[in-house]
């Protein structure tokens, strides 16, 4: 008799284990294991600190087994898997609002979702950018560097009050609005390296900072006078511009200049001194490149008189 009861007992669990149907998904929840997800031999669906309704787990007990499975020993062909292509820019002039990740460009999305904003910097390096996007009004620091961006309008940098700094490194730009930097009050570092600029428009006299190296300004793209009145100026670089002369004159603060690569051919006794008045000294200017010009550097021996160092170049 007690066998009997035995075997009718187990044949009836068995009957419930089989009835019982088996769950395609198991859920997984980080608060109970540390076992990495991709060390995982099923599939799982993962919820972050939350409790699955359907299953309850116990601290400490092991990961739930899937039975009846079957895999193939072929490998799985992966899926080619869409690369995200990011919205590009047509008109910044359209921006929207000034919200928390700052104000919408023309296909509705912020700036600083498109790029990244780290307190008053604004990061938009390689995003495949076609002009200035609309940036948030307290920005101080704008990188938008390897980017597709072929010009620069009026108002791209308008109500700017606080920009410091402009880098537009390796964009293609080829014009820049005559007002576009001139109505920035407190910007100093002007970095435009590695573009087609041909003519360079108004500066600002705040700037200490300026390069242009690497563009296509050659004979026409600086105009007469053009660092004249930019009193805090220590280092401008225009390397690799076909330059033939030295943008004449130069302010006094300034520290180097780097006009390698260029097309100079000549240069006047006066265009770092003063002729007339042999006890003029220029201390500051201790940095002069003039390497890669077909300039003959010993054939105007007083125009270094007055400088701490002859400048690099050709003395053949």
């Amino acid at each position: 008799m007690k066998t009997f009861v035995n075997i009718f007992l187990g044949f009836f669990i068995f009957e419930t284990v089989v009835a019982v149907p088996i769950a395609d998904t198991v859920f997984y929840n980080s608060e109970f294991y540390e076992v990495p997800l991709g060390e995982l031999p099923h599939p799982f669906v993962y919820f972050e600190n939350e409790q699955s309704d359907q299953l309850e787990t116990e601290i400490g007990t092991a990961l739930p087994s899937v039975t009846h499975e079957s895999f193939s020993s072929a490998p799985l062909a992966e899926e080619p898997e869409e690369e995200a292509s990011t919205p590009k820019l047509t008109d910044g002039s359209s921006a929207q609002g000034s919200g928390v990740l700052g104000p919408q460009t023309r296909d509705d999305l912020p700036t600083c979702l498109l790029c990244t904003c780290l307190g008053t910097t604004v990061y938009c390096d390689d995003r495949e950018l076609r002009v200035i996007p609309p940036l948030p009004k307290k920005t101080m620091y704008f990188y938008s560097r390897y980017n597709r961006i072929r010009r620069i309008n009026r108002n791209d940098f308008a109500n700017l009050s606080n920009l410091k700094r402009i880098d537009l490194t390796a964009n293609f730009i080829s014009e820049i609005h005559e007002d576009a930097f001139r109505r920035l009050p407190q910007l100093q570092e002007l970095v435009l390296r590695e573009n087609r600029i041909r003519q360079l428009p108004e500066l600002p006299s705040t700037l200490t900072f300026i390069d242009v190296s690497n563009n296509r300004l050659g004979r026409r793209g600086i105009r007469n006078e053009a660092f004249k009145d930019l009193h805090e100026l220590q280092h401008l670089y225009i390397t690799d511009n076909n330059l033939d002369h030295i943008p004449l004159p130069l302010p006094e603060s300034l520290q180097a200049l780097h006009l390698q690569n260029n097309n100079i051919q000549e240069m006047h006794e006066d265009t770092f001194c003063k002729m007339k008045d042999f006890n003029y000294v220029r201390r500051a200017l201790e940095d002069i490149r003039l390497d890669g010009n077909p300039i003959n550097l010993s054939k105007t021996p007083y125009a270094y008189m007055c400088l701490p160092r002859l400048p690099v170049g050709n003395l053949i």
